[in-house]
């Protein structure tokens, strides 16, 4: 009698170590990204979500370039000073920034000397180098412009390594690249469900990624636009995590007692 209820009991504590494992093997499937492809080396093509220019608004700072033979006849137009801006890069990953550029003001114009004001929001960076380009014609011969973001901003938060808000140094920039700047998602995100945020004509608007699907590719969300934020919501290991300790105490109990029933047993 007291033989069967101890192996009872055995069985009980095995059952409880088992609960415990199975979440570990649950947590590894689901941090690996884009199962539904095959693991083969079979080559499987996916068209991706078509890329549109991001538009120059105001708030923006450009970083205008205005170039010609001799470099000097231009250098009062290309003298412009560091402003502040909030923001992380691979090699500062956190704090502030001080980048160089031209702010486009409330009006959608930007200041520059010798030019006078000319209205570029609205227009993606390769109009706005064109009109420049016309404008610089009248003082400059054959002048060349170069014309990009200075603060293209991005921010990553919740469950990953290094959540920021980061300046990209191109307007390229998709879901996967900004993961990326941030580390990659803890073992702890819910690689499912990745929220992103983002304000289209004074409107929030709000889209989900499954990460695990290679879908994800073809969503038009999937090139970032400036000022997304990504938010990588927490699954319910970091709960499982935040009371490891009482886990560990619960698993080393249970390791004592089964121990001790085994040597009952053999009484």
């Amino acid at each position: 009698m007291l033989k069967n209820l101890l192996s009872a009991r055995l069985y009980i504590v095995l059952a409880f170590l088992l609960v415990l494992i199975l979440p570990s093997c649950v947590v590894t499937k689901k941090s690996v990204y884009f199962t539904d492809l095959p693991d083969t080396a079979k080559l499987r093509e996916i068209t991706p979500s078509e890329f549109k220019d991001p538009v120059i608004q105001p708030d923006d700072i450009l970083s205008i370039t205005i170039q010609t033979i001799d470099p000097a006849t231009t250098a009062a137009v290309n003298q412009v000073s560091a402003m502040p801006v909030i923001g992380a890069s691979s090699a500062t990953p956190t704090g502030s920034q001080m980048v160089t550029g031209f702010l486009v003001d409330k009006n959608g114009n930007v200041s520059i000397p010798m030019l006078g004001n000319i209205k570029v929001s609205e227009l993606t960076t390769f109009q706005a180098r064109d009109l420049i380009q016309q404008r610089a014609a009248r003082y400059f011969k054959e002048p060349t412009v170069q014309v990009r973001f200075a603060n293209y901003k991005i921010t990553v938060i919740g469950e990953v390594n290094k959540p920021a808000t980061y300046t990209v140094p191109n307007e390229k920039v998709t879901l996967l690249d900004a993961l990326g700047l941030a580390g990659d998602l803890t073992i702890y995100g819910k690689r499912e469900n990745v929220l992103l945020v983002r304000e289209n004509n004074g409107q929030k608007e709000f889209v989900r990624f499954n990460l695990n699907s290679s879908d994800v590719f073809k969503s038009p969300y999937f090139y970032l636009k400036q000022n997304d934020v990504i938010y990588v919501e927490p699954g319910k290991g970091k709960v499982a995590a935040n009371n490891a300790a009482r886990t560990q105490t619960l698993a080393l109990l249970g390791s004592i007692i089964s121990v001790l029933i085994v040597a009952l047993t053999r009484l």
